[in-house]
C-alpha cells in the first residue's frame, strides 16, 4: 500500500512493535518519542498518525490539533489507557479517526481499525461508501432522519466510533429531540446489535415498581411474587439497555444503579446471590444533572460513573435546516406512497422559523394535525397551527443578515476580479506581438495558474474546516459534490 504512517508514542518498545507491524504493508513507518520530533516529522505529509495521548513534553490532545490543522487529509488514531477514554473521546470530537486502547490484545481488530484508518486517507478523507451505505440502511431501519445538519452528521460520526465500545454513554438533550432513537442507532451498528434493546423511563413508575423491573424478584419476595422474574438488566444480558431520565431516579435505585456499573452484578428483590450481567447502559436526560448533585438529588458517584462520554442532541431550532427535510418526512407517513401533498414556501418558511420548544416530537405532531385536516395536492399556511404559522420575524432578521452577508462577500470578490482583470489588461498592453506571442500556451498556462489557485482556495477553507467538506462548501455557496469534483479536477 502506497502510504506513509507516524508512529508517535514515548515507548520504544511500542514504535518497535508498529514498525514491524505495518512495515509489510505500508511504504513508510516514521517514529518518534516525542511531541518535538512528531512535529519535525509532520512538517511532510502523511497518511496516518498514531498517537499516543501521553507524551514527556505535551499533550496528545494539542499535538492532535496541530497535525489537522497542517494536514486536514491525514488520518489519527489516537493510543490511550482506559483511565484516559474521555481524552480519546475528545480526540474523536477533535476530528481523530478512532481511538485504540492499550495494551493490544486483539491483533486483528487492530489491523482492521488501521486498514479502515488508511483506506479513507487514500480516498482524501472522504467517507467510504461501505460506512455511507451501512449508516443509511440503519437509520431507515430505525426510523432516524437526520436531514443535512453538521451538527448531526458530526454526532452520528462520533456515535458510531463509540458504538464499537463497550463504555457507557449518557445521552443529553431537550425533550423531544431523539435520544431514544439516537441510543437505539449506537446499539445497531454496535457489536451487541443482534442482541436486545431495551428501554425503560426512570420517571414513568414508582420507586418499587422500577426496582423490580430493573432487577426483577424472587418468588415470594413479596405479596403476589407468585414465580420468579427476570428484569431488564437480565433480559438485556449481552445487549444494550436504555435508561432514560435517569434525573428521575430514586435515591435508593441510584445505589442500585452503581453497583451494577460498578461490579457488573444485579440482585434481584428478595435475592440472596448475585448474577453476573453483561448489559451495556445507554442513559439519557433533559435534566442539569450537575445541578442536581449540587443539590443533592443525584449522586455524585453515579453521576461520574455515566458520564464518561456525553453525547449532546442539538435541539431543533439550532438545526433549521433540517426542518423541511423532517416535515416532509412526517407528512408522508400518513399517506400512500406517492400522495402526500406539496409544502408550500409560505408553509416551510413558517416551519422554518418556528422554535419548536418540544423539537421533533412536536414537529411530527403537528405533521399529524396538517394530515388530518389538509384535502388538497398541498398544504396551505393556514392549515398549520396558529402558534406555528404566525412565526414570521426570524425569516425576516434571518433574510436581512443574509443578503448583508452575501452583500459583503460579493463585493470582495468583484473586487480581487477587478483587480485580476486590471492586472491581464496590463499585461496586454505589455505584450511585443512582433516578437511573437503564442496565444494557445498563454491560455494552457492561464488555464493552469486558475486551476493552481482554486485548489489553494478550497484547501484553505478544508483546512479552515477540519477538512469538512460540507462546511467548506457552506462557506463556498456550493455543494460538497461540487467541492469534491473541483478538488480532483485541480489535481490532474
Amino acid at each position: 500500500m502506497q502510504a506513509k504512517v507516524l508512529v508517535v508514542d514515548d515507548e520504544l518498545e511500542m514504535c518497535n512493535f508498529f514498525k514491524f507491524f505495518l512495515e509489510a504493508k505500508v511504504e513508510e513507518v516514521v517514529v518518534a518519542q516525542n511531541g518535538r520530533e512528531a512535529r519535525k516529522a509532520f512538517q511532510r505529509p502523511f497518511h496516518l498518525v498514531l498517537l499516543d495521548l501521553k507524551l514527556p513534553d505535551t499533550n496528545g490532545l494539542t499535538l492532535l490539533r496541530e497535525i489537522k490543522e497542517q494536514h486536514p487529509m491525514c488520518e489519527v488514531l489516537v493510543m490511550t489507557g482506559y483511565a484516559t477514554v474521555k481524552s480519546a473521546v475528545e480526540a474523536i470530537q477533535l476530528g481523530a479517526f478512532d481511538y485504540l486502547e492499550k495494551p493490544f490484545d486483539d491483533l486483528d481488530a487492530l489491523e482492521v481499525v488501521i486498514d479502515r484508518a488508511l483506506a479513507r486517507a487514500l480516498a482524501q478523507g472522504e467517507p467510504l461508501e461501505e460506512d455511507l451505505s451501512r449508516r443509511k440502511e440503519v437509520l431507515e431501519k430505525i426510523g432516524l432522519v437526520t436531514g443535512r445538519s453538521e451538527k448531526m452528521q458530526h454526532l452520528l460520526m462520533i456515535a458510531e466510533k463509540l458504538a464499537q465500545k463497550n463504555i457507557t454513554l449518557l445521552i443529553r438533550g431537550e425533550t423531544g429531540t431523539g435520544k431514544e432513537l439516537l441510543a437505539r442507532y449506537i446499539h445497531a451498528v454496535s457489536p451487541r446489535a443482534g442482541q436486545p434493546f431495551l428501554a425503560v423511563n426512570c420517571g414513568a413508575l414508582p420507586e418499587s415498581l422500577l426496582e423490580n423491573e430493573l432487577f426483577g424478584h424472587e418468588k415470594g419476595a413479596f405479596t403476589g411474587a407468585t414465580g420468579q422474574h427476570k428484569g431488564i438488566f437480565e433480559l438485556a444480558h449481552q445487549g444494550t439497555l436504555f435508561l432514560d431520565e435517569i434525573g428521575e431516579a430514586s435515591p435508593a435505585i441510584q445505589v442500585k444503579l452503581l453497583r451494577v456499573l460498578e461490579t457488573g452484578e444485579i440482585l434481584r428483590v428478595g435475592g440472596e446471590k448475585p448474577i453476573r450481567v453483561n448489559t451495556r447502559v445507554i442513559a439519557a436526560t433533559n435534566a442539569p444533572l450537575e445541578e442536581l448533585v449540587e443539590q443533592k438529588r443525584f449522586r455524585e458517584d453515579l453521576f461520574y460513573r455515566l458520564d464518561v462520554v456525553t453525547l449532546s442532541l442539538p435541539p431543533l431550532r439550532d438545526r433549521r435546516e433540517d426542518i423541511s427535510l423532517l416535515a416532509e418526512h412526517f407528512l408522508r407517513q400518513h399517506y400512500q406512497a406517492g400522495e402526500a401533498p406539496r409544502l408550500t414556501t409560505e408553509v416551510i418558511e413558517a416551519l422554518t422559523n418556528y422554535d419548536w420548544p418540544g423539537n421533533i416530537r412536536e414537529l411530527a405532531n403537528v405533521m399529524a394535525q396538517v394530515a388530518a385536516i389538509c384535502d388538497g395536492p398541498v398544504v396551505l399556511r393556514e392549515q398549520l397551527p396558529a402558534k406555528v404559522s404566525k412565526s414570521t420575524k426570524i425569516s425576516e432578521d434571518t433574510q436581512k443578515n443574509s443578503a448583508e452577508s452575501q452583500e459583503k462577500t460579493r463585493s470582495v470578490e468583484q473586487q480581487w476580479l477587478a483587480e485580476i482583470a486590471a492586472y491581464l489588461e496590463n499585461f496586454a498592453e505589455q505584450v511585443d506581438f512582433m516578437a511573437g506571442f503564442e496565444l494557445p500556451y498563454f491560455l494552457e498556462e492561464l488555464k493552469k495558474a486558475v486551476a493552481r489557485s482554486t485548489r489553494h482556495l478550497i484547501n484553505r477553507a478544508l483546512k479552515e474546516a477540519s477538512g469538512s467538506y460540507p462546511q467548506a462548501a457552506e462557506w463556498f455557496r456550493t455543494t460538497p459534490r461540487v467541492l469534491r469534483y473541483l478538488n480532483k479536477e485541480k489535481r490532474c
